[in-house]
């Protein structure tokens, strides 16, 4: 049942703890002491509200980095990574697998930005190997919520 505390706040943060009691069955005491142990331990991070900016006349330049790296001895990625999530500019850092090793989204005002921030301060660090940028065109969905559009399917009815 604990698990379904979280589940909630995941989908809707402004959730209150007594709208969760309601949903679960929880007390609510229990309810605000199992969240409150969860900012605690950092198992609960952030509370986000995602927004579309171009519906607020606000555009971004969002890009996402392939980036290759040299692992450093004792600490592998975890040091390089953690240079480049210190960056403003990077919003999210991720170790992948595959060609490359790191993946950073970043978010800049203009193209120009984005490309600065790659040739000026990620490019540039010492286990930095190599980079692949891809702007990212438009954005459909993020965090599991649909930007633009109802989420329905556009397809015609069968007829028979």
């Amino acid at each position: 049942m604990k698990k379904d505390i979280f589940k909630i706040l995941e989908q809707e943060a402004r959730t209150t703890p007594e709208e969760i009691s309601a949903q679960t069955g929880l007390d609510v005491e229990k309810v605000r002491q199992e969240i409150e142990k969860a900012e605690a331990s950092r198992a609960i991070v952030k509370y986000k509200t995602v927004i579309n900016w171009e519906k607020l006349g606000e555009e971004q330049v969002w890009a996402l980095i392939e980036v290759k790296v040299q692992p450093e001895r004792d600490v592998g990625f975890d040091a390089i990574a953690e240079r480049i999530y210190r960056f403003a500019e990077a919003r999210s850092v991720y170790l992948v697998s595959g060609t490359y090793d790191l993946a950073v989204l970043v978010a800049g005002r203009t193209m120009h930005d984005v490309s600065a921030f790659v040739s000026q301060k990620l490019a540039p660090l010492e286990p930095v190997q190599a980079t692949v940028t891809h702007f990212l065109m438009k954005r459909y969905k993020e965090d599991g919520v649909i930007l633009e559009g109802e989420g329905k399917a556009k397809r015609l009815p069968l007829t028979l």
